[in-house]
Order: C-alpha cells, then sequence, then structure tokens
C-alpha cells in the first residue's frame, strides 16, 4: 500500500501535523511520498520522496493550484490513499481532490483496525468502521489520533510546478477575536466534563481552579449544554493547551479533547470509570465520584 501525504506549511512556516501523517503510515505498515507547498528552507523531517510546490509562486492556500499539484503527483504514484489533516486547509482540499480522482473521502478519522477507518458519529459519542468501494481514497485525519513519528533525515525532493493561478485570491491571514480568558496561557487548568452532572457543579470546578490559582475550562459537551461559555473550551474545535498541571474531572477522554490538551505536563483525571480512556495518559488516576473528591481535595488545598 502507499500513501500520499499532504504537509500543511501556513505564514512561513512548516506544521508539526505532517508527524501525525506520518504515524498513520506507520500504522497502516503503508509506504509514503509526501507533498508540501513550502519552501526548501522549512523542510519535513522524513527520509522519503518529498515533492515540493514553491509557496511563493502556487501559495500557501490555493486549493485550485494545490489540487492540480497533487493530481500530478498522484498520476505520477498511484497512491492507494490521499492523505490530510482535518484541518480547515484539510477540509477545503481534501473533497476537491477526492472529486477529481473519482474516490471516497473518508473524513475525521480517529483510528484503524484491521486496515480499515474508524470515524465518531453521534457528535462523538459513537464510532463506525468504514470500507470504501472504491480503489482509491482520500482522507482526513483527526489532530491527536495517531502517534507522532518522525522519521529522520532529509527528504529526497523533487520540484513540481503546474500552470495557472487559480480562481481564488488568497489576501492574508486574520488573528482570531480575542474573548475572555485564554487558557493558553494558564499554568494550572482544571476542567469540567460531561462526568460533573449537572451546571450547578461547575462552581464546584471553578472554586478548585482558584484555589490552586489557576482557570477552568470544559469539553466540548459541556459547552455544546452551554453550562460554561465557548472561550473555555478545551479541544481541537477549542482552546490548545500546554499547562504544567491539568486537572481533568469528568473526562471520559475523546480524542478531539486530548488533541487540546495533550502536551500538558502533569495530568490528573478523575473519573469513576477506571477504563476511562483519559486513564491512558492521566498521570495520576482518581477513580472516585468527583462530587465527593473535588471538594476534599480543595479543602487540602487551601490548607497548605
Amino acid at each position: 500500500m502507499k500513501l500520499l501525504l499532504i504537509a500543511e506549511y501556513r505564514d512561513g512556516k512548516l506544521l508539526s501535523g505532517y508527524t501525525e501523517l506520518l504515524g498513520f503510515a506507520e500504522k497502516m505498515g503503508a509506504e509514503s511520498v509526501m507533498f508540501l507547498a513550502g519552501n526548501d528552507g522549512a523542510l519535513p523531517k522524513y527520509d522519503g520522496k518529498l515533492y515540493l510546490a514553491d509557496a511563493a509562486v502556487c501559495g500557501e492556500y490555493n486549493p485550485d493550484l494545490h489540487k492540480k499539484l497533487i493530481m500530478e503527483i498522484v498520476a505520477k504514484e498511484q497512491p492507494d490513499m490521499v492523505v490530510v489533516s482535518h484541518s480547515s486547509y484539510g477540509w477545503d482540499l481534501a473533497p476537491r481532490v477526492a472529486y477529481a480522482m473519482k474516490a471516497a473521502q473518508v473524513s475525521e478519522v480517529v483510528e484503524v483496525k484491521d486496515n480499515m477507518m474508524v470515524v465518531p458519529v453521534c457528535n462523538s459519542k459513537l464510532r463506525r468502521t468504514v470500507k470504501c468501494n472504491t480503489g482509491q481514497t482520500v482522507v482526513t485525519l483527526q489532530a491527536g489520533a495517531f502517534s507522532t513519528v518522525e522519521s529522520g533525515g532529509s527528504p529526497a525532493v523533487e520540484n513540481i510546478v503546474v500552470d495557472g493561478e487559480g480562481r481564488i485570491v488568497f489576501t492574508g491571514y486574520e488573528e482570531a477575536e480575542s474573548g475572555g480568558v485564554d487558557l493558553s496561557k494558564a499554568e494550572i487548568i482544571v476542567s469540567a466534563g460531561r462526568g460533573i452532572g449537572k451546571p450547578e457543579n461547575v462552581a464546584m470546578i471553578a472554586d478548585l481552579a482558584k484555589a490552586l490559582g489557576g482557570e477552568y475550562g470544559a469539553s466540548r459537551p459541556v459547552v455544546d449544554s452551554e453550562w460554561v461559555e465557548h472561550n473555555r473550551q478545551v479541544g481541537t474545535t477549542g482552546q490548545t493547551v500546554a499547562p504544567k498541571l491539568y486537572v481533568a474531572c469528568g473526562i471520559s477522554g475523546a480524542i478531539q479533547h486530548l488533541a487540546g490538551m495533550k502536551k500538558s505536563e502533569f495530568v490528573v483525571a478523575v473519573n469513576t470509570d477506571k477504563d476511562a480512556p483519559i486513564g491512558e495518559v492521566a498521570d495520576v488516576l482518581v477513580v472516585a465520584d468527583l462530587k465527593l473528591f473535588i471538594p476534599l481535595l480543595k479543602e487540602k488545598v487551601a490548607a497548605l
């Protein structure tokens, strides 16, 4: 099996997400080639063939031209899969490439079982295994779902160009409007998950965060239920954080949430389920009713 991995380049920088694409290729036991619209001053650590398009010519974001470049590579390499991150770039590019290839597209893959893709459904409450009927497939990968891999060394670069300008004119990047708390700067975060039970219990989480000298956050289900404002959401559709201490309260550990806090230095998880996925990334897993444990922990912290 051969994969064509699409690396991303944004605002003059190579994005680290390519290492998760390599992790997926390793999981699939597949060989790979890679495409990047970037420059030769910021190349991935990759010991395979890299098709490099000059971003100064084709743009960092130009879906028409990038699709043409990828189709040139597809014609030459005949990959079984084209793989890109489930990002704004991937959301836009993947369906264009899939349509041009007349290939099936599988979005937001979070796992591989028996060489078949697993994707979330019902707002990530369930999962399904997908098998495609087309010979080639275009796949987007959920951030944080696959281990990062750096194959090391330098790629064998082959420059690639196509004619044309594309129908979209990229004018630049805009910073998202800031509002509320910036969790990315917090050294201690206590986050509430669906397991806190009811909106009144958010105050308990906020009190513990205050006692620890930190901020409180939340998982997507808590935000979707409007128990906590969106600017405190941690995860792929919220903020990405890297505190010294992350306390996950009643959070099961969905891939989307883990992707937002996986760089935390030390993780404490409080959950009644000893087999909850959050336990796999936690340094300490407390199997307890958080409504009993959190107030006791707050008392101990306040007494220090």
